[in-house]
């Protein structure tokens, strides 16, 4: 399968970046995949039941908070 690499940057508000957040965190809780589209191509990505959650600070000149699942 060729890779499939979704990494879209935009700038948003804090309500518009938790509604986006939210909308992950409500398809991971309701079902065992989540969907995602690109160049009109879409993918349904399924997650098991336990997964590995990572969440990295990182404070300096660039602020970041990265939020990972693997499996």
């Amino acid at each position: 399968m060729d890779l499939f690499e979704i990494d879209n940057t935009t700038t948003v508000s804090r309500e518009e970046a938790a509604a986006e957040l939210h909308a992950l965190a409500d398809a991971l809780a309701r079902h065992n995949s989540v969907e995602f589209e690109r160049d009109g191509r879409r993918i349904t990505v399924s997650i098991p039941d336990q997964v590995q959650l990572e969440i990295e600070v990182e404070l300096g000149e660039e602020n970041e908070l990265e939020i990972e699942l693997t499996w």
